[in-house]
């Protein structure tokens, strides 16, 4: 079942209810689980959401970020601390995923400049974040949680589908070389005898 985690809940609500709520009285570090459907296949989606009770300006990863399939990193287009929040995580995503056991540093990760509709009072220009996205080598996208439920149905479906890849990815890789290992020493313990005869 893919794990995604997301900070900034506006957008996270937006997706799992369809509305847009302005104001939000939420528990820090909070799970949130959908049902859903894509390309035929029915999903149990977990979100865990590290920065529901802090400001999105100021939101530190502390748990491991090693069981998550997929990362949304969500910044504030008119708040440039936030920007600057959402480019430090991206830095503790890849750091943890390089140094882990799994070596995993191609997990999905998705860039969202949210508040798109507040272009009027932007500090961080379009291709500020995309060019982070860029270097981070992650998916860039800016939206409004406050003005389309599209886009971020759709964020969040790429996203979905970006892991379901990667994890099909990762289980055949390990496949792969597990068959490499049994044949190996399948060839090492009968080639032997082989010889020996």
């Amino acid at each position: 079942r893919p794990v995604i985690k997301v900070n900034l809940l506006a957008v996270l609500v937006r997706f799992l209810t369809r509305r847009f709520i302005g104001e939000y009285a939420s528990n820090a570090n909070s799970l949130y689980h959908k049902r859903l459907s894509i390309d035929g296949r029915q999903l149990n989606l977990e979100v865990f959401d590290p920065c529901s009770q802090s400001s999105e300006a100021r939101c530190i990863l502390e748990e491991p970020v090693d069981w998550a399939d997929g990362f949304v990193v969500v910044y504030n287009i008119s708040d440039r601390s936030s920007f600057i929040n959402a480019k430090s995580i991206l830095c503790q995503i890849r750091e943890a995923r390089t140094d882990s056991c799994k070596g995993d540093s191609d997990v999905p990760v998705c860039l969202v400049g949210n508040k798109q509709d507040l272009c009027h009072v932007r500090q961080v220009r379009e291709d500020e974040g995309r060019s982070l996205a860029q270097e981070t080598r992650c998916h860039f996208q800016e939206v409004s949680a406050a003005e389309s439920y599209q886009d971020i149905a759709g964020l969040f479906t790429r996203l979905i589908r970006q892991v379901m890849e990667h994890l099909k990815y990762r289980a055949d890789r390990r496949r792969y070389s597990g068959s490499k290992s049994m044949a190996k020493l399948i060839n090492n313990v009968f080639g032997k005898r082989r010889k020996s005869v």
